[in-house]
């Protein structure tokens, strides 16, 4: 049978998934009476809350006779690490985007990495159906990224469709009967390349690792595509590292391979196929799977280098132990190397004292990721603020800049430009009218001048603005820039919060908790009006009397406390603040001091 190896490539909710559940629907891969549910790829619980695409995944389709391997990847920058492994996987890309909105940040990161490795794109049109569509200027817009990314004559010449994903139809032209897919599934087939490896079928077998993954039956997987040869079930391999080093030889137990939305048990792999493979211990990631007769690695992708760091500790506030059963510090090295071993855009470093872990990688959307799987598994933890990793280029200190892409309603344009090239540094790169009363900014801000930036922009744009964001390039530091400005309220005394002094202290600023919840000394309960911190008692009761008078026994009605979420939380606190994650509560708190640390920052000050 014939093979077709596609990844599907778009911005976050262009309609990429939409679009892979109707392929599955029309290429007869469901049964007429099986049961089945929206965004079938997104089989990842946090995938589905946010709508987002996380993991990269493979399914695979039949059509006229060829088989079709679709790899669904993330649209966010925040895991392109998963983007780099996998687009060495197939033949052929196949660009989703979003005909109101054109080619947005992610889709520039994705594309790009794709056309470098020289493969051949499809455009869809998607959403040509809404009433802002406009096919033609994000046609236009489409050619123009491809030819400032550098792409080749062969790859400008790309074909292109108009679809709805939701509607289950593309078609080659604007008018046309937009019944099916048929003729998305006939461009694919017409110009994707089948894979070379197909004529390298009798060669010893290779393979390069692209994913790791792990079942309860039959142990450690890794998933890749079939550079060379041939392979059955119960033969022998090796594999070797990146640089060619042998790390294991192992029999082969099992092979799997993908069809439709599972996998299936088959009996031999064969070049340029995409399949399983278990039997292995110690074969991770970006390694060669590989006959004894071979030497010599297969290459892989180069990873772009992390941009931000966290440091991850235990929870060691007095509230520690009650929500998680995972608190120990060993527990968490093991499951924050678990998963560096299977995500290479994570690294994880111990720190001098061995109760914290520093751990680098893409941004704070992959590090809140992260920490909301790890709460979800009962750990227990203490986070700290983002701190951005700079590099020294010529002994010259230099920061990540991002490039950032604002559409907003034009009335609130004046503010967005201000907030990023005033006290944040960036630089303004473009200003134009996106139509319907939007105005589309670009600049280049610093990272560290993003962190935190997120809910000050919903609040300034009354959240009506879009705001996408990616790496762009290194640059010389730009200098200080300043932090939050406003200080908290921190808790004086432990126990359980009383409404009445609540209500006493809604003058001194925002709540972040509300009444009759467990503090404890030195929790941050609010934020201050002002800019410096305050201790404060929100456990002070009414003083009761036997005296009674009008205006004195009023009710007390508390405003509705500020619920920061998980990555509000990590963006908002301070240097010398933490994030106490528990399976249940996220609290802010100040950061317990030595004695030594103390005295130096006294002396600093």
């Amino acid at each position: 049978m014939e093979i077709r190896n596609i990844a599907i490539i778009a911005h976050v909710d262009h309609g990429k998934t939409t679009l892979v559940d109707e392929l599955l629907k029309q290429s007869g891969t469901y049964r007429e009476n099986q049961a089945t549910t929206e965004r079938a790829m997104d089989s990842n619980d946090i995938e589905r809350e946010r709508g987002i695409t996380i993991l990269a995944k493979a399914t695979s389709v039949e059509w006229k006779g060829v088989r079709i391997n679709i790899v669904d990847t993330p649209g966010h920058a925040d895991f392109g690490g998963e983007v780099e492994r996998i687009l060495s996987m197939v033949d052929g890309v196949c660009l989703l985007v979003d005909a109101a909105e054109g080619p947005m940040p992610q889709t520039k990161f994705v594309t790009s990495k794709a056309l470098a490795l020289g493969l051949k794109p499809i455009v869809v049109l998607n959403k040509v159906d809404k009433p802002a569509a406009e096919p033609d200027r994000a046609l236009d817009e489409v050619f123009d990224l491809f030819a400032n990314l550098g792409a080749t004559d062969a790859q400008l010449d790309f074909p292109h469709v108009y679809a709805s994903g939701i509607g289950g139809w593309a078609d080659e032209t604007l008018d046309g009967p937009r019944k099916d897919l048929s003729a998305l599934f006939d461009l694919i087939v017409r110009h994707v390349e089948a894979p070379k490896q197909l004529a390298q079928a009798n060669e010893p077998f290779s393979m390069l690792a692209t994913t790791l993954g792990a079942d309860p039956f039959i142990g450690r997987i890794l998933t890749g595509r079939v550079e060379t040869g041939r392979l059955k079930q119960g033969e022998t391999l090796k594999a070797l590292s990146r640089s060619g080093e042998r790390i294991e030889q192992f029999r082969v137990t099992k092979i799997m391979a993908f069809r439709g939305l599972g996998q299936q048990t088959i009996e031999e792999a064969v070049a340029g196929d995409i399949v399983t493979i278990a039997g292995m211990t110690k074969a991770t990631v970006a390694d060669t799977l590989c006959d004894a007769s071979i030497d010599v690695a297969l290459p892989s992708q180069p990873i772009d280098p992390p941009t931000i760091s966290v440091t991850f500790g235990i929870n060691d506030s007095p509230l520690a132990g009650r929500d998680g059963s995972k608190v120990q510090s060993r527990v968490i090295r093991e499951r924050l190397m678990k998963e560096a071993e299977s995500n290479v855009a994570i690294k994880v470093e111990d720190t001098p004292g061995g109760d914290a872990f520093v751990v680098s990688g893409r941004g704070e959307l992959q590090m809140g990721v992260l920490i909301e799987n790890m709460r979800r598994e009962g750990f227990e933890l203490s986070i700290s603020r983002p701190r951005v990793i700079y590099r020294d280029i010529d002994g010259v200190r230099h920061e990540p800049i991002e490039e950032v892409i604002v559409d907003v309603d034009d009335e609130y344009s004046g503010v967005v430009i201000d907030k990023l090239t005033g006290a944040r540094k960036g630089e303004l790169a473009e200003m134009r009218p996106a139509g319907h009363g939007k105005t589309r900014i670009v600049a280049y801000v610093p990272s560290r001048g993003l962190i935190g930036y997120q809910g000050e922009f919903m609040t300034d744009t009354r959240g009506n603005g879009v705001l996408n964001r990616i790496f762009h390039d290194w640059a010389p530091y730009k200098g200080p820039i300043q932090g939050r400005r406003q200080g908290v309220l921190v808790s004086m005394e432990t126990g359980v919060s009383v409404a009445y002094a609540l209500w006493n202290l809604e003058e001194r600023g925002k709540m972040f908790i509300g009444a009759q919840e467990q503090i404890y000394e030195g929790m941050i309960i609010g934020e201050h009006s002002r800019d410096n911190d305050l201790e404060v008692n929100p456990l002070k009761g009414k003083k009761l009397t036997n005296v009674r008078a009008s205006g004195t026994d009023e009710a007390v009605r508390l405003t509705t406390p500020v619920r920061l979420s998980l990555e509000e939380s990590i963006a908002y606190i301070d240097d010398d603040e933490l994030v106490e994650v528990t399976p249940k509560n996220i609290r802010l708190r100040k950061r317990h001091l030595d004695p030594h640390e103390r005295k130096r920052q006294a002396k600093s000050a």
